[in-house]
């Protein structure tokens, strides 16, 4: 099992870990602990690297793998032992950029939910730039003017994030915790991470974010389209 550090500390840039396993196959090593993101919640998973003994390998995917996160080592250097003692880096820039737009892409979704009360149907995201589709039957122009104008209010309110975790019979007790169309946490998970934007809304996610809206930075709705009849999709940038 890995330890998942960054559920609780998104800023962790570096971290030391024991290589409890070797996927040669895949070439990929599972550690004890990592503050790599393996991806999901339509964010992707963090790269860096891994100084093993002085050798460098550049971690260019991490994945999930039941209770194991998956680092896969580029390049042709042979694999470490299992056992070996390792000091994992994040491409720090890119994930930092990866947590503003996620929490960007829930400013929206809480300022949306809020004003017109329309639940997501999906999402994607890459640095700086993400979509989200929302349960609309109309979107127009104006309408999406309204819509930048308040999630930019919000941001520049300043809110704090507060991420906590929760026995699952606690956490959905919370009103509205669950924002999706469709209900994504499988019923075995019985510890739920909760992300709030203090005064704006408080949902269940898994990923990475700021700690005050304030680092977001501006939000653009650069444009939008309609994927059906009650599914409207918004992308924005964030600059």
């Amino acid at each position: 099992m890995t330890e998942l550090l960054y559920q609780t500390d998104g800023y962790l840039q570096e971290f030391d870990a024991t290589v409890l396993n070797i996927l040669a196959d895949e070439r990929a090593v599972v550690l004890d602990r990592t503050a790599f993101y393996p991806g999901g919640e339509g964010q992707p998973c963090d790269f860096g690297s891994l100084n093993v003994a002085g050798v460098i390998y550049p971690v260019d995917k991490v994945k999930k793998q039941g209770d194991d996160v998956l680092h896969h080592l580029g390049g042709t250097t042979p694999l470490p032992s299992a056992g070996a003692a390792s000091r994992g880096m994040l491409d720090w820039a890119r994930r930092h950029k990866l947590m503003r737009t996620h929490t960007a892409l829930h400013v929206l979704c809480g300022t949306v939910f809020r004003d017109y009360g329309a639940l997501v149907t999906g999402g994607d995201m890459e640095p700086l730039k993400g979509r989200m589709d929302f349960e609309f039957e109309t979107m127009r122009g104006e309408l999406v003017r309204e819509i930048e104008l308040a999630v930019n209010k919000e941001v520049q309110a300043e809110r704090d994030i507060r991420v906590k975790i929760l026995p699952r019979e606690e956490a959905f007790q919370i009103p509205d915790l669950i924002r999706t169309k469709i209900n994504l946490l499988p019923e075995g998970i019985m510890q739920v991470r909760t992300v709030e934007i203090v005064g704006l809304g408080l949902q269940a996610d898994g990923g990475t974010h700021v700690r005050n809206t304030n680092e977001v930075g501006a939000i653009r709705v650069v444009d939008y389209k309609s994927k059906g009849a009650i599914n409207k999709r918004i992308y924005i940038e964030v600059e």
